[in-house]
Protein backbone atom coordinates (compact mmCIF):
# COMPACT_ATOMS: atom_id res chain seq x y z
CA UNK A 1 0.00 0.00 0.00
CA UNK A 2 1.61 3.47 -0.99
CA UNK A 3 0.26 6.28 1.01
CA UNK A 4 1.65 9.87 0.30
CA UNK A 5 2.33 11.87 3.08
CA UNK A 6 -0.34 14.81 3.43
CA UNK A 7 2.16 18.02 4.02
CA UNK A 8 -1.05 20.05 5.27
CA UNK A 9 -1.11 17.20 8.58
CA UNK A 10 2.81 16.87 8.43
CA UNK A 11 5.81 18.39 10.44
CA UNK A 12 8.71 17.97 11.65
CA UNK A 13 9.84 19.13 14.67
CA UNK A 14 13.63 19.61 16.51
CA UNK A 15 14.77 20.28 20.15
CA UNK A 16 18.50 21.33 21.33
CA UNK A 17 19.77 22.35 24.44
CA UNK A 18 20.59 26.26 24.46
CA UNK A 19 23.08 27.01 27.34
CA UNK A 20 22.73 23.51 28.60
CA UNK A 21 20.00 25.26 30.60
CA UNK A 22 16.57 25.55 28.21
CA UNK A 23 15.36 23.03 25.28
CA UNK A 24 14.52 25.33 22.35
CA UNK A 25 11.73 23.91 19.92
CA UNK A 26 11.77 24.48 16.15
CA UNK A 27 9.70 22.73 13.32
CA UNK A 28 9.47 22.29 9.47
CA UNK A 29 6.00 23.01 8.70
CA UNK A 30 6.54 21.36 5.06
CA UNK A 31 6.85 18.13 4.83
CA UNK A 32 6.43 15.73 1.94
CA UNK A 33 7.25 12.23 0.66
CA UNK A 34 6.26 8.11 0.23
CA UNK A 35 5.50 5.43 2.36
CA UNK A 36 4.91 1.98 0.94
CA UNK A 37 3.75 -0.07 4.33
CA UNK A 38 1.59 -3.08 4.86
CA UNK A 39 1.43 -3.95 8.69
CA UNK A 40 1.62 -7.55 7.73
CA UNK A 41 4.70 -7.43 5.41
CA UNK A 42 6.80 -4.54 7.47
CA UNK A 43 10.07 -5.71 6.04
CA UNK A 44 8.78 -4.99 2.59
CA UNK A 45 8.29 -1.37 3.30
CA UNK A 46 10.08 2.08 2.72
CA UNK A 47 9.37 5.31 4.20
CA UNK A 48 10.81 8.54 2.31
CA UNK A 49 10.05 11.81 3.69
CA UNK A 50 11.80 15.25 2.47
CA UNK A 51 11.85 18.45 4.60
CA UNK A 52 11.54 21.93 3.19
CA UNK A 53 14.26 23.59 5.45
CA UNK A 54 12.93 27.03 4.50
CA UNK A 55 9.70 26.42 5.95
CA UNK A 56 11.58 26.52 9.20
CA UNK A 57 10.01 28.66 12.82
CA UNK A 58 10.97 28.79 16.09
CA UNK A 59 9.11 31.72 17.19
CA UNK A 60 11.67 33.97 16.98
CA UNK A 61 12.47 35.24 13.01
CA UNK A 62 16.00 36.59 14.06
CA UNK A 63 17.15 33.09 14.97
CA UNK A 64 15.34 31.37 12.28
CA UNK A 65 17.50 33.69 9.91
CA UNK A 66 20.18 32.65 11.63
CA UNK A 67 19.76 28.82 11.29
CA UNK A 68 19.25 29.29 7.30
CA UNK A 69 22.70 30.54 7.41
CA UNK A 70 25.53 28.45 6.48
CA UNK A 71 26.22 28.60 10.41
CA UNK A 72 23.57 25.92 10.75
CA UNK A 73 21.22 24.58 7.64
CA UNK A 74 22.95 26.84 5.47
CA UNK A 75 19.03 26.55 3.15
CA UNK A 76 20.36 28.46 0.10
CA UNK A 77 22.90 25.93 -0.66
CA UNK A 78 21.09 22.89 0.70
CA UNK A 79 17.75 23.57 0.68
CA UNK A 80 15.68 20.00 1.81
CA UNK A 81 16.68 17.36 4.28
CA UNK A 82 15.94 13.58 3.41
CA UNK A 83 15.42 10.33 4.95
CA UNK A 84 15.29 6.89 2.69
CA UNK A 85 14.67 3.82 4.80
CA UNK A 86 16.84 1.39 4.08
CA UNK A 87 14.70 -1.33 6.07
CA UNK A 88 11.50 -1.40 8.57
CA UNK A 89 11.23 -3.97 11.24
CA UNK A 90 9.09 -4.32 13.62
CA UNK A 91 9.08 -3.07 17.52
CA UNK A 92 6.20 -4.70 18.76
CA UNK A 93 2.68 -3.53 18.72
CA UNK A 94 1.75 -0.55 15.93
CA UNK A 95 5.68 0.37 16.74
CA UNK A 96 8.69 -0.30 14.02
CA UNK A 97 11.99 0.99 13.51
CA UNK A 98 12.88 2.16 10.07
CA UNK A 99 16.53 2.52 9.71
CA UNK A 100 18.01 4.43 6.09
CA UNK A 101 19.92 7.47 5.06
CA UNK A 102 19.46 10.87 6.81
CA UNK A 103 21.06 13.73 4.83
CA UNK A 104 21.26 16.89 6.05
CA UNK A 105 23.37 20.04 4.78
CA UNK A 106 24.54 17.48 1.71
CA UNK A 107 25.80 15.10 4.48
CA UNK A 108 24.38 11.41 4.69
CA UNK A 109 24.69 9.33 7.81
CA UNK A 110 22.54 6.31 8.70
CA UNK A 111 19.88 6.91 11.02
CA UNK A 112 17.13 4.80 12.97
CA UNK A 113 13.74 6.14 13.41
CA UNK A 114 11.85 4.98 16.05
CA UNK A 115 7.59 4.56 14.73
CA UNK A 116 5.38 4.78 17.32
CA UNK A 117 1.77 4.28 17.44
CA UNK A 118 0.82 3.69 13.90
CA UNK A 119 -2.84 4.25 13.48
CA UNK A 120 -5.76 2.04 11.50
CA UNK A 121 -6.89 2.97 8.76
CA UNK A 122 -9.62 5.33 8.46
CA UNK A 123 -11.95 7.05 5.46
CA UNK A 124 -12.09 10.00 5.34
CA UNK A 125 -14.76 12.56 4.11
CA UNK A 126 -13.57 12.17 0.60
CA UNK A 127 -13.06 8.85 0.35
CA UNK A 128 -9.50 8.45 0.82
CA UNK A 129 -8.10 6.00 3.31
CA UNK A 130 -5.79 7.90 6.49
CA UNK A 131 -3.46 6.80 8.53
CA UNK A 132 -1.20 8.03 11.12
CA UNK A 133 2.47 7.48 12.58
CA UNK A 134 4.69 9.28 14.95
CA UNK A 135 8.74 8.63 14.59
CA UNK A 136 11.69 10.31 16.55
CA UNK A 137 15.14 10.01 16.62
CA UNK A 138 18.64 11.84 18.03
CA UNK A 139 21.30 12.87 16.23
CA UNK A 140 24.87 14.92 16.57
CA UNK A 141 24.67 18.00 14.56
CA UNK A 142 28.56 18.37 14.34
CA UNK A 143 27.55 14.26 12.13
CA UNK A 144 25.97 16.70 9.66
CA UNK A 145 28.27 19.83 9.85
CA UNK A 146 26.33 22.21 11.51
CA UNK A 147 29.35 22.82 13.64
CA UNK A 148 28.40 26.15 14.96
CA UNK A 149 29.54 26.11 18.37
CA UNK A 150 32.11 23.07 18.25
CA UNK A 151 32.20 22.89 21.84
CA UNK A 152 28.62 22.99 22.44
CA UNK A 153 28.94 25.74 24.91
CA UNK A 154 25.87 27.18 23.53
CA UNK A 155 24.17 25.04 21.27
CA UNK A 156 23.99 21.48 22.74
CA UNK A 157 25.24 18.31 19.84
CA UNK A 158 22.30 16.41 20.43
CA UNK A 159 19.68 17.22 18.41
CA UNK A 160 16.03 15.50 19.08
CA UNK A 161 13.74 14.89 15.58
CA UNK A 162 10.26 14.45 15.89
CA UNK A 163 8.15 13.63 13.07
CA UNK A 164 4.33 13.96 13.09
CA UNK A 165 3.10 12.09 9.83
CA UNK A 166 -0.66 11.81 8.34
CA UNK A 167 -0.69 9.87 5.13
CA UNK A 168 -3.09 9.06 2.60
CA UNK A 169 -3.80 6.75 0.12
CA UNK A 170 -6.64 5.95 -2.71
CA UNK A 171 -9.43 3.69 -1.68
CA UNK A 172 -9.07 0.02 -3.03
Amino acid sequence: MTYQIDPKHSSAHFTVRHMMIASVRGRFDSVSGTVDFDPAKPDAGRFDATIDVNSLHTGDPQRDGHLKTPDFFDAAKYPTITFRSKKITPAGGKNYKATGDLTIRGVTKEATLNIENLSDEVTDPWKLQRRGVGASTKVSRKDFGLAFDPDGAMVSDTVEITLDIEMTRAAS
